[in-house]
């Protein structure tokens, strides 16, 4: 079965820190794009973050780049995000999506920035 599971989120204080997983099963990442988007209540889904698995080159949203990192480990077939200086405004439903031939997304992982 082809599928993507998304783990890590949870609740954070504003200024801490998440790591984000993203585990494919059933396909290999290999020359897949590979993105981290969010969706905040009444708002549209939006992309954070995405990275090429054939070249390496990667991209960030402008409200979130110098504080999220994107990598990918190739032996786990997994993607992370790194999230530090969380701020309130990045609370959202975060997804993981992987694009080829095919597209698959996963089911999401919720993080909340609050104190």
């Amino acid at each position: 079965q082809v599928q993507l599971v998304e783990s890590g989120g949870g609740l954070v204080q504003p200024g801490g820190s998440l790591r984000l997983s993203c585990a494919a099963s059933g396909f290999t990442l290999d020359y897949y794009a590979i993105g981290w988007f969010r969706q905040a209540p009444g708002k549209e889904r939006e992309g954070v973050s995405c990275f090429s698995s054939s070249d390496g080159v990667t991209y960030y949203a402008d409200s979130v780049k110098g504080r999220f990192t994107i990598s990918r480990d190739k032996a786990k077939n997994t993607v992370y995000l790194q999230m530090n200086s969380l701020k309130p405004e990045d609370t959202a439903v975060y997804y993981c999506n992987a694009k080829r031939t095919r597209e698959v997304w996963g089911q999401g992982t919720q993080v909340t920035v609050s104190s």
